[in-house]
């Protein structure tokens, strides 16, 4: 989190991770779409051959609360490819919260489990924790033949601290709850940290009517459970 106290801005960093073309810009890209141009950053993505996004997009949405702060919310997501590791242990510096997105094939599972190990390697190199950097997972590509099953994903879910989202990003679905689910979690995460609304005098409740306002409710997603 960055706090510049004498603009009254508050900037919170959310970063997608996963296995390459796990879904991660296509959940950006969504929201991008769903939110007011007045109010949205533009969303960048730089792509190459071998990858999606090389270095990542960004995506600043932009809210003032009733006690004038200006609170900036800026989404990246990393590079899948393995090749770029370096890009995204540099992406990952300074994340506030962090949404892994999984892909639910079956063919996919070690991808994941590489992707999800490298998310704990480069979030120690910049000093960050997995147990205790607020954490969303999602299961992405839920409309695609072999895929991991309902129970299993629900059994997963059941062992882990995370919050497990089921969603098809490329139809918007399960989009708008992992976003909602991973800010709600981190600014849980800094208020406590923080004391950020005595401090500041925002409010939850204002940020997250703001939020639930600009994106809407549609197209939340199943949680497992």
């Amino acid at each position: 989190m960055q706090v510049d106290v004498f603009h009254k801005q508050i900037t919170v960093k959310l970063v997608y991770y996963g296995p390459a073309l796990s879904g991660k810009t296509t959940n950006l890209q969504h929201l991008h779409t769903l939110v007011d141009p007045g109010l949205r950053g533009n969303l960048m993505a730089l792509e190459t051959r071998d990858d999606r996004t090389l270095f990542f997009d960004l995506l600043p949405f932009h809210f003032t609360s009733a006690g004038g702060v200006r609170l900036r919310i800026k989404l990246f997501t990393v590079p899948g490819q393995v090749i770029h590791n370096a890009t995204r242990r540099i992406v990952l510096q300074g994340a506030d919260g962090v949404g892994f997105i999984a892909d639910s094939q079956v063919s996919q599972i070690d991808n994941n489990a590489q992707s999800f190990t490298s998310l704990g390697e480069n979030l120690a190199d910049n000093g960050l924790n997995l147990a205790t950097t607020p954490l969303v997972i999602q299961f992405n590509k839920r409309d695609l033949p072999a895929i991991r099953s309902d129970d299993e994903i629900d059994a997963l879910a059941s062992l882990g601290r995370e919050p497990v989202y089921k969603a098809v990003a490329i139809q918007g679905i399960g989009v708008v709850g992992t976003f909602l689910g991973l800010f709600s979690m981190t600014w849980t995460a800094l208020e406590k940290q923080h004391d950020l609304s005595k401090r500041f005098e925002i409010k939850a409740s204002e940020i997250t009517s703001f939020l639930e306002g600009m994106i809407g409710g549609s197209g939340r997603g199943e949680v497992a459970t």
